[in-house]
């Protein structure tokens, strides 16, 4: 085999769906029993919620060029409307201003339609579920990966489509750099630390009340909340970002009750009874979250590949995930750019040439 790709979210599949239409010898894994990795959407009625990256903006060149060669649609964040603040003793004020997310797009079906789509064009012989690697051995053979199950694969390269900490849990042999190890460690894993809830209604209240949806608290739970409506019609939506850290936030029927109470306060008794209230906790998901990531982030991280990170195994473990995209890391468009990183190097190596 030429490469196994270890990871199947945005990056992994679309350096997969690459190597595919080159003709090229490959292998998907994923741990997860589903493809996507942080890339997830829930479904109610017409609806479609999306629990991770939610936005993408102009100026994004590759997921706006994918999204056409899919044929989805995009749509303007909702924006119309005032804004409330919630201050630290739980007082809601009204106001007008600017909705931090206006000018962001978003996608009609929801980003898991984008990850589908593309797991959907590969060949079930190339990908594989449920497949998590333990091990990495790099042999005069090439590089065998060694699955939880007993299982090894080899192959003459490896991509690690993954965030670095989380890569950094393989067990290497023989070792990586102390520098290299260190440097994986170093980068935190975006969006991992987070919980995002997602309270789904069957009328747009808040709406008809002149209010955008957007709204900040210093009381919480939610520190930040945006209307997660579909473009048109409903089932409608509010999503939030929980402030409260990760230790606090393990009981999920507590947290719950102190979401709803939330609602009622910012938006009124109407918002009392969604008719479902999706909670995904990042922090907690193992394929995404070490403990480091637990840690908040207060501003987007200085990503890109760390030079420690290059070079190893006789350039035949390469990285891939969103966190080493020198321009975009973090968001959905870094994973994209992180996929065609290594789809070029790959080409230009010098048996392919």
């Amino acid at each position: 085999m030429e490469t196994i790709i270890i990871g199947g979210g945005l990056s992994g599949l679309a350096l997969a769906n690459a190597l595919e239409a080159e003709g090229r010898d490959y292998l998907l894994l994923e741990a997860r029993n589903r493809f996507g990795g942080r890339i997830m959407t829930e479904h109610h009625a017409a609806g479609h919620f999306d629990m991770g990256p939610a936005w993408f903006w102009p100026g994004q060149p590759r997921i706006a060029a994918l999204i056409d060669q899919l044929g989805f649609e995009k749509f303007d964040q909702y924006a119309d409307g005032d804004l409330l603040f919630e201050d630290d003793r739980g007082h809601v004020q009204r106001g007008r201003g600017f909705a931090s997310m206006e000018g962001s797009w978003r996608l009609k079906d929801g980003l898991a339609a984008i990850t589908d789509t593309l797991a959907s064009k590969l060949s079930g012989a190339r990908t594989r579920l449920n497949a998590h690697v333990k091990t990495l051995t790099k042999t005069s053979a090439g590089i065998t990966a060694t699955l939880s199950d007993g299982g090894d694969l080899t192959a003459d390269q490896a991509v690690l489509a993954l965030p670095p900490r989380i890569a950094a849990e393989i067990a290497f042999s023989p070792p990586l750099p102390d520098t290299a190890v260190q440097a994986m460690q170093n980068v935190p894993t975006w969006m991992a630390g987070q919980a995002k809830a997602i309270a789904v209604y069957d009328t747009a209240f808040w709406r008809e009340t002149g209010l955008s949806g957007d709204a900040s608290s210093r009381f919480g739970p939610m520190v930040e909340i945006h209307d997660a409506s579909p473009a048109d019609g409903g089932p409608y939506a509010l999503f939030g970002f929980i402030g409260v850290p990760p230790q606090g936030r393990s009981d999920e029927q507590l947290l719950r009750q102190h979401l709803l109470r939330q609602l009622i306060r910012m938006f009124g008794p109407d918002a009392a009874e969604p008719a479902q209230l999706y909670i995904k906790d990042w922090a907690f998901d193992p394929h995404t979250s070490t403990e480091e990531d637990k840690a908040p982030l207060y501003a987007h991280p200085s990503y890109g590949l760390p030079n420690a990170m290059t070079g190893l195994w006789d350039n035949t473990l390469h990285f891939a995930g969103t966190e080493v995209a020198p321009l975009f890391g973090g968001y959905i468009e870094g994973a994209l750019e992180a996929a065609e990183t290594v789809f070029d190097a790959l080409e230009n190596q010098p048996d392919r040439q």
